[in-house]
């Protein structure tokens, strides 16, 4: 099954439950998964990635402007995105293939950060987010 239709079940699930915020965070979800194969790009997990990380800069936002509320409602919809993503990888297992990937391009220092993320990202395309892969191949490639 995939994601889009999960989170059609999952809508008509919650709105039998009565789960008002649920439906809407579901109903946007299912709108920009259908606008994305529309568009062509039927990368399910790069929609969500981008929706969820929406939401997290939405509610960082909201909490510099003194506004918890609305900065809450915003990290639960970024929680429901999450639970539609394949499982992150452990830190142990990005060490790893972030120390294969310097080893195989032979990169010894940060300017050469690009070539490092350009062999891990698809390796852990939708299992660790860019920051996190971009901290551990700096972490290894500086001194």
């Amino acid at each position: 099954m995939s994601v889009l239709e999960q989170v059609k079940t999952d809508v008509t699930v919650a709105m039998k439950a009565g789960e008002r915020e649920r439906v809407h965070a579901l109903r946007l979800i299912v709108s920009e998964l259908q606008k994305a194969a529309k568009d062509g790009d039927g990368d399910e997990v790069a929609v969500l990635q981008r929706e969820r990380k929406r939401r997290l800069e939405a509610a960082e936002a909201y909490r510099e402007g003194d506004r918890d509320d609305l900065a809450a409602g915003e990290e639960r919809e970024a929680e429901l995105i999450a639970g539609y993503l394949p499982e992150q990888i452990s830190d142990d297992e990005l060490q790893a293939i972030v120390g294969d990937a310097v080893a195989e391009s032979g990169a010894s220092s940060p300017a050469e950060m690009g070539k490092v993320m350009a062999l891990v990202m698809p390796q852990v395309k939708g299992r660790a987010d860019g920051k996190r892969v971009s901290a551990a191949v700096k972490e290894k490639l500086t001194p």
